[in-house]
């Protein structure tokens, strides 16, 4: 999702200018596409540690903006919603993200009984 909505950033005029009906600078448009792709690779690859906390807790905020920047513009409903959904799939990544992290940590960490 991130991909393709970064690669429409950068190549839909449409997009371009959707981003000017929200108020937005066009330079915003293209520095949220290269967010979205360096994002979208740190959530792919097999690592664990703070800065993927942080790639969640970016698009989640971007997720949270998008709705509210539809909803504030007088767009439909439904385009204030959308950015909603998905955020709903993101939150079930980091839910299984954490779950799986959970089942495969070390036995190591656990307390030994003699």
């Amino acid at each position: 999702m991130m991909a393709f909505s970064a690669y429409s950033y950068l190549t839909s005029p449409d997009m371009a200018q959707a981003f000017h009906h929200l108020g937005f600078p066009d330079y915003f448009r293209i520095e949220l596409a290269i967010a979205k792709i360096i994002g979208g690779f740190l959530l792919i690859i097999p690592f664990t540690g703070r800065l993927k906390e942080w790639v969640y807790a970016g698009f989640t905020i971007n997720f949270i903006s998008a709705s509210i920047a539809h909803l504030a513009s007088g767009d439909p409903v439904s385009a204030g919603m959308t950015p909603l959904i998905v955020l709903a799939v993101l939150l079930t990544s980091y839910v299984t993200y954490h779950r799986r992290q959970k089942e495969t940590a070390p036995l190591a960490t656990t307390p030994l009984s003699v």
